[in-house]
This record gives C-alpha cells, structure tokens and sequence, in this order.
C-alpha cells in the first residue's frame, strides 16, 4: 500500500492548532498536526472511524475558529505514543465556508512561497 504522504497533490504546512472534533457522543480535543487547502492531520486521543463525516472546530491563532465537515480518510494506530494515547488522523475536507477556504489557501500558499 502507498504512503498517504506519496498521494498529497496539495502543499502541507505544519501547523499546531487546537482541533474539537464533534462526535455523536461528545466531543474530542485534539490537535493539527499540518493542514492543506483540501485537508487536516490531526492528532488526538480517541481512533475516529474511517470514512465517516465529522465537524471540526479548528482554532488557528488570531483568526476566528474555523468549522469544518471532513471525512476521514485515514487513522494510523501505529502512531499510538508511549502511553497508547495519541492517534494521527487524516481528514479530507468536505465542506468549509468560502472565506475560511481562502484563508487556508493563502496561509499554506504564503508558507510554500
């Protein structure tokens, strides 16, 4: 199987931004690991389910929080840590405002320029 890094079309930027992921059983706090125009790693405590929808709530620094619906398109239990409490999640970007999309095109377009 190929690495997921290998199929990127888009530019990533690291970043570490707080992340709520809405589940129907609450929510999880989490972390960006980098984000692209189309997509969001992320890093957080609980496994999410392969291709399922979620809403996030992504909070870059000095600019509003961003919500975002995004499918999960893969989770790396192998990136579990030490205490088998981190878990690294990939999530194509479904649905965002215009204006936020612009936002994280121009950031990671600044960043790759």
């Amino acid at each position: 199987m190929s690495d997921p890094a290998e199929r990127r079309t888009h530019y990533r930027m690291d970043v570490k931004w707080p992340v709520t992921i809405i589940m129907n059983n609450g929510a999880v706090e989490g972390e960006t690991t980098n984000i692209s125009a189309q997509g969001v790693s992320i890093s957080c405590d609980e496994p999410l389910i392969l291709n399922q929808i979620y809403t996030l709530h992504i909070r870059p620094p000095d600019y509003d929080a961003i919500e975002v619906s995004g499918k999960v398109v893969w989770s790396d239990v192998y990136a579990i840590d030490g205490q088998n409490q981190t878990v690294g999640i990939g999530v194509c970007i479904v649905e965002i405002s215009d204006k936020d999309h612009s936002y994280f095109k121009d950031i990671v377009a600044t960043t790759a320029g």
